[in-house]
């Protein structure tokens, strides 16, 4: 200040250059030590560039080790190995030591029934709220998308399938499926979600409503449950099939003998929700699903009593009185049931081997619903212990299960896919139950929030 308590310009203005004279040194210097350290400020928002990971991009073919792939508005735009793709401007992300595998897909599921934490389910427990949840869950998992097959009633799937949760797995549902009347679904609490159907008329009609809502595929029970009900009858799923077809619609089956597969393989099926489970599948039976390369089996395998338990996974998501819980049933089984727990996973496996051995087109499904997102896991590491390489389960959980799906931009990671990804801290290829130990999820080119998920799901 001056004598007068004026401001002087003289030492303002020698202040000012100084200080102009401090900023054009210090700014640049700042910029050169943030690029060394490989933090430079994005310029390109929503452009990410990920380097240095094993990348499984789902088509067949070894990985591509020190890989590198260009995210811009949730896309894969360039996918390549480290060094030889530019991308100024963009966040970078170092994947050194991690395998990136596409985003996971469910094709058989019955979600949006059981309240997870509790354990209750019932007529009155499907509801949207708890339809997101359980989407929530896959997500969490590395679920990029799954299909409901057969028992969702009223417009909730619907509606979610027409306008997605951001951040969870997308739904595709087959609305309600059919059957002889409280012959289709097992549980008393699901038969009333589907169709009862006993004259060919009412089968066809039931398939034009089903198309008028824009299902995803026709969902059909032949089975007898052990003798306690009546199977839908080779007259009623032949109509079906046609009526469906009729209407650019797909026929999926739920399955047991294997009498009825090769029935419904001559009526014209397109897919078995299934595989065969009440004796070894024939050479018949296999050379027919060889004339028929477009029909894709669902193995769903039942849990296999052999493998070791993952208690402390399960905490992830799961409060501590359903993981005890779950532990406690294990540990409360007799070595009668056991054994016939093995036997029953054996005989599945074997004809898995099989057909996969014979190169009929194999999709992923869990067939869950009471137990959401970790059993894609186990079953990924149940259909190792049947036989197929880690490769073919990685291309049966994405590429194919994309194709059955008619999920263009999802299944494989390649330019202009939707960038639906999983960064593993180990490889799968080595061990299948590393895609358990999952970094991060992202899902169209955003990475999912698991640490906020977890202490949601938990609780």
């Amino acid at each position: 200040m001056s004598a007068s308590g004026h401001p002087s310009t003289t030492t303002g203005g020698q202040c000012h250059a100084v200080f102009m004279h401090f900023f054009k040194i210090i700014v640049p210097v700042v910029a050169i030590l943030l690029t060394a350290c490989g933090s430079p400020t994005p310029t390109r928002p929503g452009v990410i560039l990920f380097e240095g990971a094993r990348l499984i991009t789902g088509e067949p073919g070894a990985p591509i080790e020190s890989s590198a792939f260009l995210i811009e508005d949730g896309k894969f735009s360039k996918v390549g190995r480290k060094g030889e793709i530019s991308a100024e401007g963009a966040a970078r992300v170092d994947l050194t030591g991690k395998t990136v595998i596409p985003a996971l897909i469910d094709t058989h599921t019955h979600l949006g029934w059981q309240i997870v934490n509790t354990g209750k389910i019932g007529v009155d427990t499907f509801t949207r709220e708890n339809l997101i949840d359980h989407l929530n869950r896959l997500a969490y998992y590395g679920v990029g998308a799954t299909r409901n097959l057969g028992i969702d009633p009223g417009d909730v799937a619907f509606d979610l399938r027409a306008s997605p949760v951001v951040g969870a797995a997308l739904l595709r549902t087959a609305g309600r499926g059919m059957a002889m009347p409280k012959a289709g679904p097992g549980q008393e609490y699901w038969k009333p979600t589907a169709y009862g159907v006993t004259t060919e008329a009412e089968a066809r009609k039931t398939v034009r409503e089903l198309a008028a809502k824009k299902v995803d595929i026709v969902k059909i029970w032949v089975d007898d449950r052990g003798g306690k009900v009546k199977k839908l009858t080779p007259a009623l799923y032949r109509a079906i099939i046609d009526e469906a077809h009729k209407n650019g619609l797909q026929v999926i089956a739920h399955i047991y003998y294997l009498a009825d597969a090769k029935d419904l393989l001559k009526a014209g099926v397109d897919a078995f929700g299934h595989g065969v489970r009440d004796r070894d599948i024939d050479d018949e039976f296999v050379a027919m699903m060889k004339a028929h390369p477009a029909v894709y089996v669902i193995p769903n395998l039942p849990d296999n009593p052999g493998a070791p338990p993952d208690v402390a996974w399960l905490r992830e998501t799961l409060p501590e009185a359903i993981v005890s819980e779950l532990s406690n049933a294990a540990a409360r089984q007799t070595p009668e049931a056991k054994k016939r727990a093995l036997d029953f996973f054996s005989l599945q496996a074997r004809n898995l081997a099989k057909l996969n051995k014979a190169g009929v087109k194999i999709a992923f499904g869990t067939d869950s619903g009471e137990t959401v997102g970790w059993p894609v896991h186990m079953e990924l590491a149940d259909m190792v212990t049947a036989g197929m390489s880690p490769a073919q389960v990685l291309t049966a959980a994405t590429k194919t299960s994309a194709e059955v799906l008619k999920l263009d931009q999802m299944g494989t990671i390649a330019v202009g896919k939707s960038a639906d990804f999983v960064a593993l801290d180990a490889n799968p290829l080595e061990d299948m139950r590393n895609t358990r130990q999952i970094w991060r999820v992202y899902l169209h080119g955003t990475e999912v929030d698991r640490v906020a998920l977890r202490a949601k799901l938990s609780k």
